[in-house]
């Protein structure tokens, strides 16, 4: 390859290290059986400790979401890397429930430095010819990546004979050629300063871009939600319901989700983002359907159809949002602006969660999943006819 080949896809490399980052927030969720066997927790606990990666991300965000349009997108970037290290180390050592809380808030740090950074990062490292094709690596990224980590993890749990942690040693790997990978890659915020001379501040919203931002993240929010069910809940479902044991299969149920996030994207691009977003909330209501359906009658053809409809309505709303926001934002505020938006998406990923797990106990997790799906479903369905009036309006 010609180095001015080599210049032009340098948003790939960034995009990759973005994926292998994303892949470990997901690595445990085909292994959560396992531990509660192992260390005995209810699955109220099983949601709490999947939220506390959602509240590291959010905590993060909220902090040093506008970080990396100061000191530089790259050190952000490394300084993620080397807490998703930590977040595998936590794991590998595991001597209890509070291992596991600091190796998913430790997880959720570093998902909260990339998500927004990495993604404007992304975009930045792409020529102009490919700002189409970045969008999409972004977003496929984030996706993509958290689809891998149950698969990765699952094949490895199921098939090799130290499930706990072999995942976490092959990811440790990754991270490390990630890091290799961000260091050669040149940075794109003109002035960058060291980190010492920056402070923490809340991300912002300059004005040009609140019009649009509230509508997308309404979406944002919805859509994550479902992919944290999905993450956090389904493996017991199959198998205390569906009698589903295999862990490679679990995982490649979940990363269906994520999966189909992805190839809702590709089909952005010739919707135009007004409109993906309000027909992405619409078939995100198929899914919930599909779920519903499979919660209520106990069978797994509708859980897999859910998982491919809703994560494509997912995948339709999150690019179209992205897509939007990165467009009205000012160049100076792309990353604390990005960053805000998935503070609202984490959001969705975890207080919902928790609600399940609250009400699995008195109502068992089928009825549980029933009620979350039934108040996601009207809250799209609010967003979609709300987006679909002011793209009508806009023309």
């Amino acid at each position: 390859m010609r180095v001015t080949d080599r210049r032009r896809n340098r948003y790939l490399g960034a995009a990759a290290a973005f994926a292998v980052c994303m892949a470990g927030t997901t690595l445990p969720t085909p292994l959560y059986g396992l531990y509660q066997e192992r260390i005995g927790f209810s699955e109220l606990m099983v949601t709490v400790v999947f939220a506390a990666y959602a509240f590291g991300v959010i905590g993060v965000l909220l902090l040093f979401g506008n970080v990396s349009d100061a000191v530089g997108r790259r050190p952000v970037l490394l300084a993620g890397l080397a807490l998703g290290a930590a977040s595998a180390v936590a794991f590998l050592t595991e001597q209890g429930l509070a291992w596991l809380f600091a190796g998913r808030l430790l997880s959720g740090f570093a998902a909260g430095l990339f998500t927004g950074t990495a993604t404007a990062y992304v975009l930045e490292l792409a020529p102009p010819e490919r700002k189409g094709r970045a969008g999409f690596a972004a977003t496929a990224a984030n996706m993509g990546g958290l689809g891998c980590g149950p698969v990765l993890a699952g094949l490895l749990a199921q098939y090799t004979a130290r499930p706990l942690t072999l995942p976490f040693a092959v990811h440790l790997v990754l991270l490390a050629a990630s890091f290799a990978v961000v260091r050669a890659l040149p940075e794109t915020v003109p002035g960058a300063r060291p980190a010492r001379t920056a402070r923490p501040r809340r991300p912002t919203l300059p004005a040009e871009v609140r019009g649009v931002f509230v509508p997308a993240a309404v979406a944002a929010f919805a859509g994550f939600s479902l992919l944290g069910v999905f993450t956090s809940v389904a493996p017991a479902f199959l198998a205390e319901e569906l009698g589903v044991r295999n862990r490679a299969l679990v995982g490649l149920i979940v990363a269906g989700a994520f999966f189909a996030s992805t190839v809702g994207q590709l089909l952005v691009p010739r919707l135009g983002t007004r409109r993906a977003v309000p027909l992405g909330c619409l078939v995100l209501i198929g899914g919930m359907g599909l779920l519903a359906l499979s919660l209520s009658t106990r069978t797994l053809v509708p859980l897999l159809a859910a998982a491919l409809v809703g994560g494509t309505g997912q995948g339709m709303a999150l690019r179209g949002a992205v897509g939007e926001v990165a467009a009205a934002a000012p160049a100076a505020h792309r990353g604390g602006v990005l960053s805000a938006l998935f503070v609202v998406a984490y959001l969705g990923i975890s207080v919902p969660v928790i609600g399940v797990g609250l009400l699995a106990g008195p109502l068992g997790l089928p009825d549980a999943g029933l009620v979350f799906t039934a108040c996601m479903a009207v809250l799209a369905a609010a967003a979609g006819a709300f987006l679909l009036r002011r793209a009508r309006a806009l023309g």
